[in-house]
């Protein structure tokens, strides 16, 4: 089986539990953000991409279970949850789950369960993700990396292709630039110039198969990202 490479959003207020599991995950060369507040947690994970989320349910500001709920109600994704506390009853179990909760793991934790049970939670989502997209005008058949706007194939980099995926599956939200950059290079982006190229040619390639209008349907959104601006209704997935 494939190691994956992850991106988390650890919740954690307590910062020594924090440091020593972002270290942890870090050591995999797995992304991590790192949030110590509900209302942080919240903002992140409805304006970036993550593959799981670990989350504290004693925060300073909010209830964790009021932050699973949330994250699970905007996110643009439905990324999975993992709860990692120290409420370690039956109740306090069930009512994780019934709120939303993907699996759930009580203190103290071997980090190399964390890193187990992820990977797991990853694998599982990916197996949710259709293997072709429908999405407005774009069939995106994402096991070939092929790319379809209307019937007509687009010819895209390997990289364009991924930002046309990213936007799909995220519509009808933005994606800022940082998770563009972070999904598509890492920790170790090109210079800023890079990203606003590969949108120039994926615009142009749209243009080229479409019209002035087709080119038209991926929007800057100023000091945030992109997004597919068409009708939310116009997709299937």
């Amino acid at each position: 089986m494939n190691k994956l490479s992850l991106s988390i959003l650890l919740v954690e207020d307590h910062l020594a539990i924090a440091r020593q599991v972002l270290d942890f995950l870090d050591g995999l060369g797995w992304q991590t953000d790192h949030a110590g507040t509900g209302a942080l947690a919240v903002q992140l994970a409805t304006r970036n991409s993550y593959d799981v989320v670990l989350l504290d349910l004693n925060l300073p500001d909010l209830d964790g279970l009021q932050v699973c709920r949330a994250i699970k109600a905007g996110a643009p994704s439905n990324v999975p949850i993992l709860m990692l506390t120290a409420r370690d009853s039956y109740e306090d179990k069930a009512r994780g789950f019934r709120d939303g909760a993907d699996d759930y793991l009580t203190k103290p934790f071997d980090l190399r369960e964390v890193a187990l049970r992820c990977e797991a939670l990853a694998r599982r989502q990916q197996l949710h993700v259709r293997q072709e997209m429908r999405v407005g005008p774009f069939t995106l058949q994402t096991r070939a990396g092929r790319a379809l706007l209307g019937d007509v194939p687009l010819q895209l980099t390997q990289t364009g292709f991924k930002i046309l995926l990213l936007l799909c599956r995220e519509h009808p939200h933005a994606v800022s630039r940082s998770a563009l950059l972070q999904q598509l290079w890492g920790s170790q982006p090109p210079d800023s110039d890079a990203l606003k190229s590969h949108i120039y040619a994926l615009r142009k390639q749209l243009e080229l198969v479409g019209g002035a209008g087709a080119a038209g349907v991926l929007v800057t959104i100023p000091q945030l990202g992109y997004r597919l601006a068409f009708d939310a209704a116009a997709s299937d997935g």
